[in-house]
């Protein structure tokens, strides 16, 4: 595996492109949440598949399909990212790295071989692994073997999404073209990853309007003392401008989230840096780019190749 390209701000969020021997790309990303410094947080985000299967409406990660990452492919972005910043140099306070960036992570059961990796190998920093999940149905395996890992090495520090993104369930088909979990499937597993006093599990929504989202419907299912809920607004990938879904930079509040407060649910309004849009962060737009140019200035972000061969 090799690092081909790299864009953005050292300081903010940078994006790489990696490619093993038979041609497959990936991308993975580190970024920092000002106004706090590498030492106090610092996230990675990490791909576990070449591409996505799961094709969800917002998101370019889903143009292409090619297989899974190895252990060993998965720890590569890890390490590399450590390495780059001279991360045996400091002590971070909260590392955290997201099974986030390309691909659905359960439909890969080398993310259970890295998170038990990176707890014995990974001394110098507290780590909080996340990981984001649509609930693929076919994955019940890769569910049990991840709460046994989380219950066993991080009982207080895991973080675990599922990305619903509507309450309606003929949108959220719609939205996520693959048979997932229902809410009481996706409720039953939380009440059992739960562990008192450990984070809590979210549950999260994109933000449109067309995407309808029923506080009673979370209120009959999922717990405020176990989950919490995170509107999170639609990037603006190449996907979500192709299917006119509205951006971040329509957003706004919304009548449901003050219901679901008013419940007792802790609702976090999920708002990154907008520079991070002109970089092209989010996830698969790099891809997506370096596999139509391998040398590309556009509007918003340059490319730069950083090794050849």
């Amino acid at each position: 595996m090799k690092v081909r390209a790299k864009a953005g701000d050292d300081n903010l969020a940078t994006v790489y492109i990696a490619e093993n021997e038979k041609g497959n790309v990936i991308e993975f990303a580190q970024s920092l949440q000002p106004p706090f410094p590498r030492e106090k947080k610092w996230v990675f985000l990490i791909s576990t598949l070449y591409g996505c299967p799961v094709k969800c409406d917002f998101c370019d990660a889903g143009g292409f399909y090619s297989g899974k990452l190895s252990k060993d492919e998965i720890m590569f972005q890890i390490n590399y990212l450590l390495k780059e910043y001279d991360a045996d140099k400091f002590n971070c306070e909260k590392l955290k790295i997201q099974f986030a960036r390309v691909g659905e992570p359960s439909y890969n059961d080398a993310v259970i071989e890295v998170l038990k990796e990176i707890k014995f190998n990974i001394k110098k920093h507290n780590l909080y692994p996340s990981l984001s999940t649509v609930a693929p149905a076919s994955c019940a395996l890769f569910f049990e073997k991840l709460a046994g890992v989380k219950k066993t090495l991080y009982p207080k520090t895991f973080q675990l999404q599922f990305s619903i993104h509507s309450t309606d369930p003929e949108i959220r088909d719609k939205i996520i073209p693959v048979k997932k979990w229902s809410f009481k499937e996706i409720a039953d597993y939380g009440e059992k990853f739960y562990d008192e006093g450990g984070r809590k599990i979210t549950l999260n929504f994109i933000y449109n309007p067309d995407f309808k989202s029923d506080a009673e419907v979370i209120k009959k299912h999922f717990s405020p003392d176990k989950f919490l809920i995170k509107i999170t607004p639609v990037n603006p990938t190449y996907k979500a401008v192709s299917n006119k879904l509205v951006t971040e930079f329509q957003y706004k509040e919304d009548v449901w989230f003050e219901l679901l407060r008013k419940e007792g649910y802790e609702v976090i309004i999920s708002v990154g840096e907008l520079e991070e849009n002109k970089i092209g962060s989010n996830c698969g737009q790099h891809i997506t780019n370096y596999l139509r140019n391998k040398e590309k200035i556009s509007e918003s972000y340059t490319y730069r190749v950083v090794s050849i061969g």
